[in-house]
């Protein structure tokens, strides 16, 4: 499967909604998109169904690469799209359960998807079912504490079953985070915590795959893939400007987004 011709189609999607629709997190869901990519059409199991793996997008405002994703494996008619943060549309600019198919968890007050997933997975473990919960996060909510209790939730109770992904792109909404609040060492102290860690290339396919070969990396051990990404990947003039976490698209620039890609 062409990974990277699939990622660059999201891509569009994203940036089209985004100028339709004249809203900000464009920087945001640019980052994340070979993560979305390879976990919708590689990793998920059993998607829309009962014993389905589940997905949470814990940084809600990137919804818009969630959604975009989901029309792309065709999860509902693309032309949904088309109303995105629009009176009258499905698709809120952040992420709603029930909106459409796909969409596990509303999510957007960061600190909340992690916490989520850890009681799915523990859902899972007492009613012994085999889905796995995956949840993707941004660097800046790690500032949150609801997460680091949730860290120590999920280790205390071995949830192997769950898996975290950061979306480690250095910027959050006013400045870089080891600035903001610097988070370094975060692999060591997420081991600290008793996960099993990986950092990897989040835009390198070879990598990604590599990552997510074998879950849980360690029996008895939640996992975390700390994925060093660029805010604005994929867009010459966007990639890791910070702007690019609220700035609305004009029509120029647009276009020239377009052809960047």
């Amino acid at each position: 499967m062409d990974y990277k011709k699939i990622s660059k189609e999201i891509r569009k999607k994203i940036l089209k909604m985004m100028f339709d629709s004249q809203t900000s997190h464009t920087g945001s869901c640019l980052s994340c998109v070979e993560i979305l990519t390879y976990l919708y059409f590689k990793v998920l199991r059993n998607q829309l169904k009962e014993n389905r793996d589940r997905f949470i997008l814990s940084k809600g405002h990137a919804v818009a690469a969630l959604y975009a994703t989901l029309a792309q494996k065709g999860f509902f008619p693309e032309k949904i799209l088309n109303g995105y943060c629009k009176d009258g549309g499905k698709l809120a600019g952040h992420s709603t359960k029930g909106s459409v198919p796909g969409v596990e968890a509303s999510t957007g007050s960061l600190g909340h998807g992690l916490p989520m997933g850890v009681g799915m997975a523990l859902a899972g473990k007492r009613d012994k079912k085999n889905y796995r919960v995956f949840v993707l996060m941004s660097d800046g909510e790690c500032d949150e504490g609801s997460n680091w209790e949730a860290i120590l939730f999920a280790a205390h109770h071995k949830l192997d079953n769950l898996v975290a992904i950061i979306d480690y792109n250095k910027l959050q909404a006013f400045g870089r985070t080891n600035e903001v609040l610097n988070l370094e060492p975060l692999a060591d102290k997420w081991k600290a915590f008793g996960w099993q860690v990986k950092e990897i290339d989040g835009h390198n396919f070879s990598e990604i795959k590599k990552a997510f070969s074998k879950i849980p990396f360690r029996k008895g051990k939640p996992s975390l893939i700390i994925a060093h990404t660029i805010k604005g990947k994929g867009v010459s003039f966007m990639e890791g400007k910070l702007e690019w976490h609220y700035k609305n698209l004009t029509k120029d620039e647009y276009e020239k987004a377009i052809k960047s890609l």
